[in-house]
């Protein structure tokens, strides 16, 4: 069967990439090895929410508890019920997905592509080939899969990624977890507010290590106050599993000296790699570099007619990135207009509790490219609408140009700053600055009044503090 395009994988890039196909008149299909929506909604961003979300209502309860007459010392924990809310709320988006795919004509494939020449794919399922298809364009959209240290001993048992941490069947009493980026730092606040003893090890001198550095300074202060032990500058010489116990002991190398931890499982987190092992590349003759797929500005491969999309290539390994890139691709294949990506204004958030969000240039980077900056803070803690919601850590940090007054990031970390940082897209998307901001009436009481307060103390004409 021919199409005028088929999709490899149906994450946030490959079902964006097949609706908006269809909606521009193409014959398309979209191929999926396993569970429709990908990483992102079966086994990434959506569950992890969900169970964030029952760690902060937890949280809550136990901050406000006598306000309502809920006694503490008297809560359990139901964890199977816990996953099993998010495990419902996948099947809700996934019903969602799969209702418009067949709303908009796309033929759905279920099993392993594999590229051929000539602008085929062959489609294997349970080790047999069951066919080919053919299309005038071939897009890659397969993501990425976890990253493993291939010198421990990975078993999704005992030493798991966060697709067995999503459906363990028990809480685990004692979990290290390797690497503090956004799916580190979301587990650790998850099994800590669940009640277990979370310990994290990371081998750069930061938590968060790309993030602005103030920011990984509070992080590392917060998660040290709730009691979320954390080891930087460190890493694991030996990993052996103790029968007996039924525990895995882990021997670090800290900054200072060498460790012996235990716990009953351990978590790596040390990001994720292209999933393109086995898909055909080399066959097809496709270029890579460096584990990512090459292509130019239009998301074409070297191959005529074989273009890549999301995780699969260099650019920010991020659901919404994926989903711009899917549009972009399809659009440039139709030939029309639009919008370049500007990869610089890209929001990255962590959804740990203080949540994280980012845009734009660390305070660092700013100064590495040789900028003249101004920079500026602002507490929630001296925020009215923060402190009546009785959740007053954290802070918003700004860095223009002084130059060209030109924003060039800001840092959030506290309560709901993955929501605020839309704001701060949009005016940089729109060159917007200080003195557009500054002019720009603000809700009062609001959180997103701590942006335009830490313009203002950057530019000396703070006052509130």
């Amino acid at each position: 069967m021919h199409f005028d395009v088929i999709i490899l994988g149906s994450g946030p890039g490959g079902y964006v990439a097949s609706i908006r196909a269809a909606q521009l008149g193409m014959k398309t299909a979209i191929v999926e090895k396993e569970s429709m929506g990908g990483v992102c909604l079966n086994w990434g961003c959506i569950p992890t929410k969900s169970l964030l979300n029952s760690a902060k209502f937890l949280q809550s309860i136990k901050k406000n508890g006598e306000l309502f007459g809920i006694n503490n010392e008297n809560l359990e924990i139901d964890y199977s019920k816990v996953l099993s809310k998010s495990i419902k709320i996948v099947d809700q988006i996934k019903k969602g997905v799969l209702f418009l795919m067949k709303k908009n004509g796309i033929h759905v494939v279920y099993g392993n592509a594999k590229l051929k020449k000539r602008k085929k794919i062959e489609i294997i399922q349970k080790e047999k080939s069951i066919g080919e298809y053919s299309a005038s364009h071939i897009i890659i959209a397969t993501g990425a899969i976890p990253k493993i240290d291939i010198k421990f001993q990975y078993d999704g048992k005992k030493i798991i990624t966060y697709r067995e941490a999503l459906s363990l069947s028990s809480l685990p009493k004692r979990i290290i977890i390797v690497g503090s980026g956004s799916i580190g730092l979301e587990f650790a606040y998850f099994y800590h507010s669940m009640g277990a003893k979370v310990t994290i090890i990371e081998i750069c001198s930061r938590l968060f290590p790309n993030g602005d550095d103030d920011i990984s300074d509070y992080l590392k202060s917060s998660f040290d106050k709730m009691g979320i032990e954390n080891y930087v500058s460190s890493n694991i010489n030996k990993i052996t599993y103790n029968h007996k116990s039924n525990e895995v002991i882990v021997d670090v190398k800290t900054s200072l000296k060498n460790i012996v931890l235990k716990a009953d499982t351990i978590l790596y987190a040390i990001g994720v790699v292209p999933n393109i092992q086995c898909i055909g590349l080399k066959e097809v003759g496709i270029q890579t570099e460096k584990g990512f797929i090459v292509v130019d500005e239009n998301y074409r491969t070297n191959i005529d007619g074989y273009y890549a999309i999301g995780d699969v290539i260099p650019t920010p390994s991020l659901a919404h990135v994926a989903s711009h890139e899917a549009i972009n691709c399809i659009e440039k294949i139709k030939a029309l207009s639009c919008q370049e990506i500007d990869y610089n204004n890209v929001p990255k958030c962590v959804y740990s509790l203080p949540e994280i969000a980012s845009v734009g240039y660390t305070e660092k980077e700013s100064k590495e490219k040789g900028f003249q900056i101004k920079v500026g803070k602002f507490p929630f803690s001296a925020l009215g609408r923060a402190i009546s919601d009785e959740n007053t850590g954290g802070f918003v940090k700004v860095i223009f140009d002084d130059k060209y007054d030109e924003w060039l990031g800001c840092h959030m970390i506290g309560n709901h700053v993955t929501d605020l940082i839309s704001e701060v897209v949009v005016a940089r998307k729109l060159e917007a600055t200080s003195y557009e901001i500054l002019g720009s009436i603000h809700p009062h009481p609001s959180l997103s009044e701590s942006i335009i307060e830490s313009i203002a103390d950057a530019y000396g004409k703070a006052i509130h503090l």
